[in-house]
């Protein structure tokens, strides 16, 4: 990780990232939970695009894994930040438990990928599985 430079692409959206929460910090100044939450969603950002940027760069298997598992961890923190904050609001909770039971039966076969990739290739037709 010697080279730091960074696109002028990835400039752009880290100064519209940081514009935006300069803004909602100012609308919610009174409130801190409001402002404690647009800075958690800020850092759990920033730190993602870090660690995906390692993880592009492949330097070791071993430290592979961990920034793997740093970019999982990181994904689902925002998931569910987001889905915490927004989903009260749009769906009743009966179609919060359908969407979460989705997810869980999502992971399932997420986890069995490489399993269903071989059979795939052996067999030669894919096996859907649908939530």
């Amino acid at each position: 990780m010697a080279d730091r430079q960074y696109s002028t692409l990835t400039k752009l959206g880290l100064g519209a990232l940081t514009f935006n929460s300069v803004l909602a910090i100012y609308n919610s100044w009174g409130d801190a939970a409001s402002v404690t939450s647009v800075l958690a969603v800020d850092a759990a950002l920033v730190l993602l695009f870090l660690c995906l940027r390692e993880f592009e760069q492949g330097v070791g298997m071993g430290r592979d894994a961990k920034t793997k598992a740093a970019v999982w961890a990181l994904t689902a923190l925002l998931t569910a930040m987001f889905a915490s904050g927004v989903a009260p609001t749009v769906m009743p909770l009966a179609v919060g438990a359908l969407v979460l039971l989705c997810l869980r039966d999502a992971d399932h076969v997420r986890a069995g990928e490489g399993g269903a990739r071989q059979r795939h290739s052996q067999h030669g037709r894919a096996v859907l599985r649908a939530c």
